[in-house]
């Protein structure tokens, strides 16, 4: 703390440069945008000031439901599908296997290749004439499960979420297995010379120390998964019939292609604050007092 008052004028005079730039190209931005949702504004013309007119055609517009209940199977499967998974793999590979790092590297590659790159791969894998997938069940004699996985309506959005869990499994498995590496090896020591099984060892230290870091995760889920939007819209661009529509491509339609630019104002406010409340109500819910 001595050091970083005497140092606090260097230390804003580096931050200071990274902070402007952050208030002016987001932050504003954003402010701006929440001011529009209350204007009748196509981008080009004069904004008019509507009130709340853009929030009621929100409210019943049974499309933007649509995109919200699309929305919260992405956020369930996020959740359900990433953290378990890269939660697994980050305990497995805390280990001194032989090879770890070759596959520390490959569970972590799909977080650095492009989301349109992702996209198209999956697309490729999807596609019902020439896909991996159909022609694999084909092959083990489970014709009768391949389909238009992501040209049929009912499951076109599970489809989706395949490549969502897929992508983003690295980033929380980066980071449960730098928690992990964190924890004090006297912990297990101890648990062992106890008589302590893996499983004890997991329930008792293990899990406990990782619970903030978990709950970390999952906003970042709730965040990540309520703004998605370039994966799902270069694999069916929302359809389909709008069965893969989120609530971000929703919001882009109404202000690129109409260009009711308030309106879309109004839906990125909407969104915000959908995002906050599952976010408070995530964390309200992980609230133990028992846990460690």
């Amino acid at each position: 703390m001595d050091i970083i008052r005497r140092n606090k004028k260097y230390i804003i005079a580096g931050l200071g440069p990274a902070l402007i730039i952050y208030m002016l190209f987001v932050i504003i931005p954003i402010f701006r945008s929440f001011y529009y949702g209350f204007m009748d504004w196509n981008g080009i013309g004069v904004a008019k000031y509507i009130g709340l007119e853009n929030f009621k055609q929100i409210l019943v517009d049974p499309y933007f439901w649509k995109s919200f209940k699309n929305n919260i199977y992405v956020v369930i499967a996020s959740i359900l599908g990433q953290i378990p998974i890269a939660l697994v793999l980050a305990i497995i590979l805390s280990r001194k296997l032989k090879g770890v790092k070759f596959f520390r590297t490959v569970y972590f590659l799909p977080m650095v290749v492009s989301t349109v790159v992702v996209a198209l791969l999956w697309s490729n894998i999807f596609n019902s004439q020439i896909g991996i997938l159909n022609n694999f069940l084909k092959f083990i004699g489970l014709k009768s499960l391949a389909q238009n996985w992501l040209g049929n309506p009912k499951i076109a959005i599970f489809s989706a979420c395949i490549p969502i869990i897929w992508q983003f499994v690295g980033l929380y498995f980066i980071i449960f297995l730098a928690a992990i590496q964190n924890i004090s090896e006297s912990l297990f020591e101890a648990a062992e010379i106890d008589g302590a099984t893996e499983t004890q060892k997991f329930m008792s230290i293990t899990f406990p120390m990782l619970w903030d870091t978990i709950k970390v995760a999952v906003v970042l889920c709730i965040s990540g998964s309520m703004k998605a939007f370039d994966l799902i819209y270069v694999m069916t661009g929302g359809g389909p019939g709008r069965s893969t529509e989120l609530m971000a491509i929703y919001m882009y339609n109404k202000t690129f292609t109409v260009y009711k630019y308030g309106y879309g104002s109004a839906v990125s406010l909407v969104i915000f604050v959908i995002s906050l409340f599952f976010i408070l109500l995530s964390q309200k819910l992980m609230k133990t007092k028992d846990v460690v």
